[in-house]
């Protein structure tokens, strides 16, 4: 019995592995974005799928296996696409990220594997009440954000982001700061906030924590969620927040929203860029200078150079050691601290 279902990272803020539920079928039209729904696996995809467990651990899967996840939306530019309102009357979905994020795929990139193929099985219920991520979120007190960020943004998915804000944290970390690390956008995953605790990070928490499968949601409800996340991280009292914006902001995940909200607070901008000419694009349409643009565009000399003298901006690839020295002057330029 302890072992009946597979409780996806999205299930992280729930006490259902805990205490329980029982499961009530629903029609398609009482679905709801964040729902707590079982699935049952009928394909299990490439041998190279896992799905992400509550505690970031990955675990393999087997047909027949149950899940536990959360509908929702996703939108990525490099992966898949996809949405639990395109379900049809077959109550087939897939898993659209290891975390247990269900819907109907829309589009795929043909260089990823198949993906997980479920079939919907119900509702998780307790008495009458739906279980759904809300279920577990509680009252924030809202509380000014007024800590120091640092600010991490991407040109798309997969462009270096949380690589670099690792290697940003364990600096401000060495340095004695008291650092709390965030994710304000994207499709729940655990393992990118998990990275930066994995460096030093003494708190770090994301969209999932007030109760977001992912950010694609409408905008007035993002608003509210961003609000309270962003009071729970100013409560933290922390030297410096370093906050990541998840895939790209031009992506239908809120990113603008988020930067807006924090602009004021922003001491340094580190932008991850797959390639230069996306550097410029994302300055214009979010009047955005970076400090430092690094990721997949810096890798060699030329990408480095174009984008110096395509954006004016410095280009650093920070995987690289030899860098560390230039980036501890520019982050203690930036924020006042001193590294």
């Amino acid at each position: 019995m302890k072992h009946r279902y597979i409780y996806t990272s999205l299930t992280r803020i729930s006490d259902l592995q805990e205490k329980g539920f029982v499961l009530k079928q629903l029609p398609r039209d009482q679905w709801e974005t964040g729902d707590y729904v079982i699935c049952e696996i009928l394909d299990a995809g490439s041998n190279k799928l896992n799905l992400e467990l509550s505690n970031g651990r990955m675990r393999g899967v087997i047909g027949g296996e149950s899940i536990v996840g959360a509908l929702g939306e996703r939108f990525a530019t490099l992966e898949a696409t996809g949405t639990w309102k395109k379900v049809e009357e077959d109550l087939k979905m897939d898993v659209l990220t290891g975390a247990g994020l269900l819907g109907k795929m829309t589009s795929k990139s043909v260089f990823i594997p198949n993906m997980i193929q479920v079939i919907y099985t119900a509702h998780a219920f307790r008495g009458e009440e739906k279980m759904t991520m809300d279920s577990f979120v509680k009252p924030v007190e809202d509380v000014p954000f007024e800590i120091p960020v640092a600010l991490f943004v991407g040109t798309s998915m997969s462009a270096g982001k949380t690589t670099s804000a690792r290697i940003v944290t364990n600096l401000f970390k060495l340095a004695g700061l008291k650092v709390v690390g965030a994710k304000l956008t994207g499709a729940g995953r655990f393992k990118d906030i998990l990275a930066v605790k994995d460096v030093g990070a003494d708190v770090v928490m994301d969209f999932v924590d007030v109760g977001l499968p992912s950010s694609i949601c409408p905008r007035k409800k993002y608003q509210h969620k961003l609000r309270q996340l962003l009071s729970k991280i100013a409560m933290q009292k922390a030297d410096i927040a370093v906050i990541e914006i998840g895939a790209s902001p031009l992506e239908p995940y809120n990113g603008d929203i988020a930067i807006n909200a924090i602009r004021e607070q922003v001491k340094c901008v580190i932008l991850s860029a797959s390639d230069p000419y996306a550097v410029y694009g994302l300055m214009k349409a979010f009047d955005i200078v970076p400090d430092i643009v690094t990721g997949i565009s810096t890798n060699t000399l030329a990408g480095r150079k174009m984008v110096e003298e395509l954006c004016n901006v410095r280009a650093l690839n920070l995987i690289d050691p030899t860098t560390t020295d230039e980036l501890k002057h520019i982050l203690s330029s930036s924020t006042g601290f001193s590294l």
